[in-house]
């Protein structure tokens, strides 16, 4: 059999908002008929110019990109003082955050108000909300997690990312796979109980984690031809340049090639369209509803 019938792949983008240039790739991207959705970082720089965008493509499906690691928080430092430093921004180490989110409960109270926020900024934008997942999936955490789908519930929230990349399709695309993304695999299983416990839905798997940053044209093509049986979610860090918050972020980060790699992604049952030229953001509205 085909195994075109036996797989499904949904195309997304993470970091919508972070920059315009991100945001100029995921429109690009979306109007050639290939991206299906894109997940929205509401306290990103370049949010504004992310949500005009998103409400010309009304077929782009558009999720909150939960940030409580490595980003600016919604609330004030005054309001969630051990959470963020006097910038507002969280801190970049998982650890310890992890064992502050689970510990502190003041900081779970803290916790669970950025949470709200960011899903009360999501809803005031006007957009529908489609999804959620988490930067750097910080929602892995089983109380991040679980305060993602308690809150996200009372804001209409059905689908999460559970980011299950197996090892096994690694190997066979060539990547040597090691301990820790084993365990990782494995542990990805808890949030698919969450998930499974809130009513909500997601994918059987999802690609992106090893080679985040740098999905190379090859790496996509090689991937699309060892495609698990299921719905797969392929995810990209997109972007038509790289301006000073990627590289400041990022430093290392692939981008311009990701967003190369995107448009040029075998999706199997996407329609694709050409690429828009400049003064024809229109036939965005043209583009199929591929993703429910």
């Amino acid at each position: 059999m085909d195994r075109a019938a036996l797989s499904r792949v949904i195309f997304t983008a993470d970091d919508f908002g972070l920059s315009e240039g991100v945001n100029e790739a995921v429109e690009r991207a979306h109007c050639a008929g290939v991206l299906h959705a894109a997940s929205l970082m509401v306290a990103g720089p370049a949010v504004a110019d992310a949500v005009r965008r998103a409400r010309s493509l009304p077929n782009l499906r558009v999720g909150l990109h939960l940030v409580v690691i490595q980003g600016l928080a919604v609330l004030t430092p005054d309001e969630i003082p051990d959470l963020v430093d006097t910038d507002g921004w969280f801190p970049s180490g998982q650890l310890r955050l992890g064992i502050n989110y689970f510990g502190r409960p003041r900081a779970r109270r803290q916790l669970a108000a950025e949470i709200g926020a960011q899903f009360s900024a999501f809803a005031a934008t006007g957009l529908t909300l489609h999804h959620a997942d988490a930067h750097k999936h910080m929602h892995l955490h089983p109380t991040v997690g679980r305060l993602m789908l308690e809150i996200g519930r009372e804001f209409g929230l059905s689908r999460v990312r559970v980011p299950a990349e197996p090892p096994a399709v690694l190997g066979r695309c060539g990547t040597r796979v090691g301990v820790g993304a084993h365990a990782l695999y494995h542990w990805t299983r808890v949030l698919r109980r969450q998930v499974r416990a809130a009513g909500m839905t997601t994918t059987d798997h999802c690609f992106g984690i090893a080679w985040s940053g740098h999905m190379t044209r090859e790496r996509v093509r090689r991937l699309m031809r060892e495609l698990p049986d299921g719905e797969s979610e392929v995810y990209f860090h997109p972007a038509v340049a790289r301006d000073a918050t990627l590289r400041r972020l990022m430093p290392d980060y692939e981008h311009e090639a990701e967003l190369a790699a995107l448009l040029e992604a075998p999706s199997p049952g996407a329609a694709r369209r050409p690429l828009p030229q400049a003064g024809e953001v229109a036939v965005c509205r043209a583009c199929p509803a591929v993703w429910g």
